[in-house]
């Protein structure tokens, strides 16, 4: 039996189905969806509950003509089915094909590259005022939801639209807010007429008459205000009349028909309008409308089932030492609270939180709250730890130096996903913080080479003094046993994790033991390759890489950041300020935004596996470092 979704590669194509067609191909959209991320891996939960949502908004909708701004992208994918994407769909996420957010260069109708919650409101207003500015045509809709509502930048974006009254129309997929069924019919009623041409027509001429009676001013804002007090006894929409929005809603977000109804009223309205639309998470997948939360992002799975594809045993992730040592030391030492931004599961702090629920906050999508709410507590005698993704940590840089390192508050950043991340692209690879934390005075930034190191260096972190740092990569760990015995590693003290002669490699994090790799690869060439743990970024070990540098008399630095601002140039840094004419050779990641891929491709790309490494290093030493116009050129 033909699918309706075959006939459907672009809003045009849905815009000739009848509405009694549209539930059909809202389950197929589902089917599609469901089987696709099962075998990739990606954002399922989320995707599942605005399927209903974005057909209606292309239904009623001219995209790209009507510019459609979704926030953090994890809501994107039946977009991305409805807007020619459809044939390419089982490629997401993979490197090579499409991408897991809104991504500019891959079709029209994706209008900003997201990846980051609560920028769409901002984003969005934006275009709004350059629409109007330059006299084109066209209308601006946002949806947002699933927590970015907790982010400041919304609100930012929400008073400044309210203040300008554009002609700006915000979504709000409420997953999670709990209203009755009841209030909610009622309340989408109420809406719908309230929008509807009739309604207005009569409001604006009733409006018209009484103003030219005795006292019409105070009769009209009585006829105002008896609307305003209607919704506002029914719905939660005072806050955002308060912002200058006017509210619609709430309304059920899996009922197409009112769904579109609705929004064809609300497309000529004139001002700020908010749409409520009430949705499940995980809408039609009944293993996702149990466990939304672990069906919001997570690997391939089996579909009948919803348990993950059964994989090969592998060691402990990073994230799961982290778990583990967070409530260890959270029993010895009771001063230890930790912070997590709305990723409790993600960043491993659960089990915290259910150890020490009164220790434990999570403030919501807001990363520069948690930060300076860490610095109150650190003012208050606590030891905070905020447990934030790397990606997500930039987002509160100017609280770090203000709120934090200004100070010199004692601070702990444990700092998940740093480096590659992978089939989630570039707005989320941790390939800065090496570099952006490195600049900030009193900071001390740490990087383990393996599981075991971590809990030494978060155990080190509890025990230092002032703002500090761990960063440690996603997914599985070395495979090395675990110490029972913390230790407190001296700050500031790299580890000589093999001699050599000929040159000295440099490497941080989880670039040691490829860095060990290649040394044994090189070996085989004949070339003496001593390697370096060098454990911190700052401060570095300065008298321990003067002394080998100048023995192996090159240099070769390893990191999985931006290689501008990052490690290797720490090094060049310290060879600068000793007068030392070292040759030097950084490997990293390029002055790029990493593309989505799995790590290995990206790794293999990027030349940071042991066979690049040594492939590298062999080829300088033969062929660069004895040029002299090179090596200026390199210093």
């Amino acid at each position: 039996m033909a699918k309706i979704l075959d006939r459907v590669n672009s809003p045009a194509d849905l815009k000739k189905l009848k509405l009694r067609h549209l539930s059909k191909l809202s389950d197929e959209l589902r089917e599609l969806i469901i089987n696709t991320v099962s075998q990739t891996g990606g954002h399922l939960a989320p995707n599942l509950g605005v399927v209903e949502l974005t057909i209606a908004l292309h239904y009623v909708f001219d995209s790209p003509k009507d510019k459609i701004v979704w926030d953090v992208g994890h809501q994107a994918y039946a977009h991305k089915l409805l807007t020619g994407r459809k044939d390419k769909f089982h490629t997401l996420r993979q490197y090579g094909g499409i991408a897991g957010f809104p991504k500019r260069s891959e079709s029209p109708h994706d209008i900003v590259d997201v990846g980051h919650s609560s920028t769409s409101i901002s984003a969005a207003l934006g275009l709004v005022v350059a629409q109007d500015m330059l006299k084109k045509e066209g209308k601006v809709v946002v949806v947002i939801g699933d927590g970015s509502m907790t982010a400041g930048l919304a609100f930012e974006g929400l008073n400044n639209a309210g203040h300008l009254k554009k002609d700006l129309i915000v979504i709000l997929n409420d997953n999670e807010m709990s209203i009755s069924p009841n209030v909610g019919a009622l309340s989408s009623f109420l809406s719908r007429k309230l929008t509807g041409p009739v309604a207005r027509r009569l409001k604006r001429e009733l409006e018209s008459f009484v103003s030219h009676l005795p006292g019409g001013e105070h009769l009209v804002q009585a006829i105002r205000k008896s609307e305003d007090a209607i919704k506002c006894l029914l719905t939660p929409g005072m806050l955002f009349e308060a912002f200058g929005f006017r509210y619609v809603g709430p309304i059920p977000g899996h009922n197409i028909e009112i769904l579109i109804n609705t929004l064809k009223n609300v497309k000529d309205l004139e001002g700020p309008t908010l749409v409520h639309v009430l949705t499940q998470k995980g809408k039609g997948y009944p293993p996702a409308e149990e466990e939304p939360e672990r069906f919001h992002g997570l690997g391939p799975f089996d579909v009948k089932t919803g348990k993950p594809t059964v994989s090969k045993p592998s060691p402990p992730s990073y994230t799961s030492v982290f778990s583990k040592t967070m409530v260890r030391l959270g029993k010895e030492e009771p001063r230890l609270v930790a912070i997590t931004a709305a990723m409790p599961s993600g960043t491993g702090l659960k089990a915290f939180s259910e150890k020490f629920p009164e220790r434990f906050f999570d403030v919501g999508i807001a990363e520069q709250h948690a930060v300076t709410f860490a610095a109150g507590l650190a003012l208050g005698g606590l030891i905070p730890v905020c447990a934030i993704y790397s990606t997500f940590l930039q987002r509160a840089f100017d609280q770090i130096i203000h709120d934090v390192a200004l100070t010199d508050l004692h601070v702990v950043f444990a700092i998940d996903r740093g480096g590659i991340v992978g089939e989630d692209g570039p707005t989320h690879q941790g390939q800065f913080d090496l570099s952006y934390l490195r600049l900030i005075p009193n900071m001390t930034v740490m990087a383990p080479k393996d599981e075991n190191e971590l809990q030494h260096m978060l155990y080190t972190a509890i025990k230092c003094k002032g703002p500090v740092a761990v960063r440690y990569p996603r997914g599985a760990g070395v495979g090395v046993s675990l110490d029972w015995e913390l230790k407190e590693l001296p700050i500031g003290k790299a580890e000589i994790m093999r001699e050599g002669a000929d040159v000295l490699l440099l490497a941080i994090g989880n670039t040691v033991y490829p860095a060990l790799e290649a040394a044994d690869i090189l070996a085989e060439e004949g070339i003496s390759a001593a390697v370096v743990n060098a454990r911190f970024v700052k401060p570095l070990d300065e008298d321990l890489i003067t002394e080998l540098s100048l023995r192996c008399g090159k240099v070769v630095t390893i990191e999985e950041n931006t290689l501008i601002g990052g490690f290797g140039a720490a090094v060049l840094e310290l060879f600068s300020r000793r007068g030392l004419r070292i040759p030097v050779k950084m490997i990293g990641l390029p002055d790029i935004f990493v593309e989505h891929g799995a790590p290995a491709i990206l790794r293999e790309k990027y030349g940071l596996t042991p066979e690049k490494i040594a492939e590298k290093v062999s080829f300088w030493l033969e062929h660069e470092v004895k040029t002299p116009e090179i090596k200026v050129l390199k210093a």
